[in-house]
């Protein structure tokens, strides 16, 4: 199989890359990365002299180029996209530019051009807004709470409707909260570790009681290859792990993985519109695709501190004032 992955560069696309390259010797993958702030060519240093990998710089608004790569191949993974929240609520455009017009592009070039191509969408449990009680299941309402989201749900809602009206083979999956190696220092777990393993304060949004169902990435990676091998046309697959923290527990579990005590924590203004709890309910990929979530967050976490911390050449060039800002929101990127 050649398969086009976009985004491969950025922290799952890099992890699903090399999960597939490992699994399948006789796939050849071609990654289109566009080189954004999210991305990292660090990330797949260690395979980009392999045969069967290629990779492209390019955006997937680039209609021409992606009409080429369209062409050469039988697969196309998407998980190229502003994924921030944050940096959306600084500056939503550039959300709308890749999560929604890159989407289209990437659409109109599969339907024009190869319309017998498998392809998978990756997207987020935040389309669905927060849940007080319960979970979500793929055919819930869309309410989402930042531009992020929004952005997200308008991509998703595209790739259904093009894919009814041009009968695409195309599949959206959802996920929850993603943690493990080679994730932008931005986000709540690698930011924990970084500034604890600098003596810097950890900081926690509000009183830290927000809720997320925390999925460790190769598990991801596993299901997003389910679904590229069993899932069914236009159909929508959430997946979680059913291991659900409030933020503080998370930070606090970290802390003491690194015997550092509660005096790094602090609390501080939480941002706008901050969900309160995302829940996903995931049988579906479990009893149609037979997947589940091999790693406990016990032991994902002790693996993704463990990795951190003996991989700081890694994240120590990504690390700057805007990654260390207590509330990067308020930054204008």
């Amino acid at each position: 199989m050649r398969l086009l992955v976009t985004g491969g560069m950025g922290f799952i696309g890099s992890n699903f890359i090399r999960y597939i390259m490992e699994k399948h010797p006789d796939w050849e993958v071609i990654n289109l990365d566009k080189l954004g702030y999210g991305s990292n060519l660090a990330n797949l240093k260690d395979i980009e002299d392999d045969e069967r990998y290629t990779f492209v710089k390019g955006d997937i608004n680039d209609f021409d180029l992606v009409k080429r790569l369209i062409k050469e191949v039988d697969a196309v993974v998407n998980f190229a996209a502003e994924s921030h929240v944050d940096r959306s609520i600084s500056n939503p455009y550039a959300f709308i530019e890749s999560n929604v017009l890159g989407v289209y592009t990437l659409l109109e070039a599969i339907r024009k051009y190869n319309p017998e191509v498998k392809a998978v969408f990756v997207s987020t449990d935040e389309v669905y807004g927060d849940i007080e009680k319960g979970s979500f299941t793929e055919e819930d309402r869309l309410m989402p709470s930042s531009p992020y989201s929004a952005s997200k749900a308008a991509g998703d809602m595209l790739v259904l409707g093009h894919a009814r009206t041009y009968n695409l083979n195309a599949s959206i999956t959802r996920c929850t909260n993603n943690y493990g190696p080679y994730q932008f220092p931005e986000k709540l777990i690698p930011k924990t570790i970084i500034r604890a393993s600098m003596g810097l304060k950890v900081p926690v949004y509000g009183t830290g009681q927000n809720v997320r169902d925390w999925l460790y990435v190769e598990d991801h990676v596993r299901a997003i290859e389910k679904v590229l091998l069993k899932g069914e046309p236009r159909e929508i697959y959430n997946i979680s792990a059913g291991e659900e923290k409030t933020n503080i527990e998370v930070v606090r579990t970290i802390l003491r993985l690194m015997d550092k005590g509660e005096e790094f924590i602090e609390f501080v203004e939480d941002r706008p519109g901050h969900d309160l709890r995302y829940s996903l309910d995931s049988w579906k990929i479990t009893r149609d695709l037979k997947w589940r979530p091999k790693y406990t967050f016990k032991e994902g976490i002790r693996k993704t501190v463990n990795w951190y911390l003996e991989n700081e050449d890694w994240w120590r060039p990504l690390v700057n004032d805007k990654v260390l800002h207590p509330t990067p929101w308020k930054l204008g990127w």
